[in-house]
């Protein structure tokens, strides 16, 4: 919600009466309405109820839900961690007796999608507090002393709720606050930006209205995926005591994510939520719900009355592609999208048995074609081997264009800068025949032969894999005309028929 700043109706008034004077008439009236309208603005109840008419800031603290933690999925350690950061506010006499000090602020860093708002509001009702939030770019404004005046509101309000909330303390979330906490002087044109960061350090620091033994805790919980953007003087102990991370789900915190939200939808029998989990690795929270709700929405369309495999499958691949387009390449381009995703998706099941979830020539997004690829277990760690085998799955389409139809096309873009990448990494990790590098110690010219030596390598790897496999690869490329869309299950049949034929 946007507080309106007063230099709004102050700049309406004086234009107001600017306009009446020109035209002749007594301009005091327009002045006596603005002052009345200012002492009345002054005051603390009716401002609060002016505002909460407006729909802007508010009098009391925001609705706190979820239930509780057990509404948010796939954050095991994060829930941990926070709840044992919190339990000062639920055990403060205890805490006070031991001599603890209260937290005056929790930091949640993480990628966009993984649940730090429900986290925020599952800490209010854990611990009985209000819960009052706000976001970044709503203290960044281009007055002077605005933003500093709506963080002493917004601490204000959260005091104010906090009186009646069951714990007698209340909890401030902030998001983006890699907007309102960034690097103070990084912002040269004004500083407003510093002014309002330093605000936010007072309040912070108990400083403000009400001082440390204020009756009502008031706890700051800031959520980014930005921390590095952080000014430093926002992270010392004081002020953000703890700083927890909420990473990308697991497999077994995706299937938690996908159980949870699938508990008020109606699936078929055929539905595997654990095959999902393991089909989306790399999703989030987020990305998971948006899975099932667009499963529902095509179930809808179809009639179903309950939410099939296929809807599922179709859904996983609306979300990370995109919608399907309307545009329909030519016959021959056709053929030759089919020949590359079929180089791709036959390397992949012969460098990974099991691994291709599906391969598609569909349009999506900026993707004539694609292969989905079914991860199996979560790996963080990668070998020189994984990498490779990596960067020839990658090459595998423009080789197989090559062999089939005589020459490569531009399709292939994305997957050089992708084994490219992944070349670069093999390199600087001291994978390579250059040994143990650290990165920037190497010359350009070197890094670059280095990582084309890699390149060639598995170029070279590819094209053996795949020229004694040419039919095997142009019946999955015909397959893929008439069919547009093929099953993992159908790779591994053709191969294996292919082994048994000789």
């Amino acid at each position: 919600m946007i507080r309106w700043p007063l230099e709004w109706p102050v700049g309406v008034a004086l234009g107001v009466a600017a306009f009446l004077a020109v035209r002749g008439a007594d301009p005091a009236p327009a002045f006596l309405a603005l002052a009345l309208g200012l002492l009345l603005a002054a005051t603390p109840p009716v401002r609060d109820a002016v505002e909460r008419g407006l729909g802007r800031w508010g009098g009391a603290g925001d609705a706190p839900g979820p239930a509780s933690f057990d509404d948010v999925g796939g954050q095991g350690t994060a829930k941990r961690e926070l709840k044992e950061a919190l339990d000062f506010l639920r055990l403060q006499e205890a805490a006070r007796r031991l001599g603890v000090r209260p937290l005056r602020g929790i930091l949640l860093v993480g990628p966009p999608g993984t649940g730090k708002t429900l986290l925020a509001r599952a800490a209010a009702a854990y611990t009985g507090s209000a819960f009052v939030s706000a976001s970044g770019s709503e203290f960044v404004e281009m007055y002077a002393g605005v933003g500093a005046r709506r963080v002493r509101d917004l601490f204000e309000r959260a005091r104010r709720a906090g009186r009646d909330a069951p714990g007698r303390s209340a909890i401030v979330f902030i998001d983006e606050m890699d907007v309102l906490g960034a690097r103070r002087g990084s912002e040269r044109h004004h500083l407003e930006y510093d002014q309002t960061l330093n605000q936010l350090l007072v309040e912070m620091d108990g400083l403000g209205r009400g001082g440390p033994d204020e009756e009502v805790t008031v706890l700051v919980l800031g959520a980014t995926n930005r921390m590095d953007l952080l000014d430093e003087a926002l992270l010392r102990p004081g002020r953000f005591d703890r700083v927890v991370r909420v990473e990308l789900p697991d497999r077994v915190g995706r299937l938690e994510i996908l159980r949870l939200h699938a508990r008020d939808r109606a699936l078929a029998e055929d539905v595997d939520l654990e095959g999902l989990a393991r089909e989306t690795f790399g999703l989030s929270g987020a990305h998971l719900e948006s899975v099932l709700n667009e499963a529902a929405i095509l179930a809808l369309r179809a009639g179903a009355p309950a939410i099939a495999r296929a809807h599922l499958a179709e859904a996983v691949e609306k979300v990370i592609m995109g919608e399907r387009l309307d545009r329909l390449p030519g016959r021959e381009e056709r053929r030759r999208v089919a020949v590359h995703e079929g180089g791709h998706a036959l390397v992949a099941e012969l460098l990974r048995p099991g691994s291709v979830a599906a391969i598609t020539i569909t349009s999506r997004g900026n993707a004539l074609g694609y292969v989905r690829h079914s991860p199996g277990d979560d790996r963080y760690l990668r070998t020189r081997q994984e990498l490779a085998d990596d960067i020839a799955i990658a090459l595998a389409g423009a080789v197989a264009e090559e062999l089939v139809l005589g020459a490569r096309s531009t399709g292939a873009q994305s997957d050089l800068a992708q084994a490219g990448e992944t070349a670069r990494r093999i390199v600087l990790s001291g994978m390579s025949r250059l040994g143990a590098v650290p990165e920037g110690s190497v010359p350009e010219g070197e890094l670059f032969e280095a990582v084309r030596d890699v390149l060639a390598g598995e170029e070279a790897r590819v094209r053996a894999l795949l020229a004694p496999r040419l039919r095997v690869l142009e019946s999955l490329a015909h397959r893929l005309l008439e069919e547009e869309r093929l099953g993992g299950e159908a790779i591994a049949a053709a191969l294996r028929e292919a082994a048994r034929a000789g």
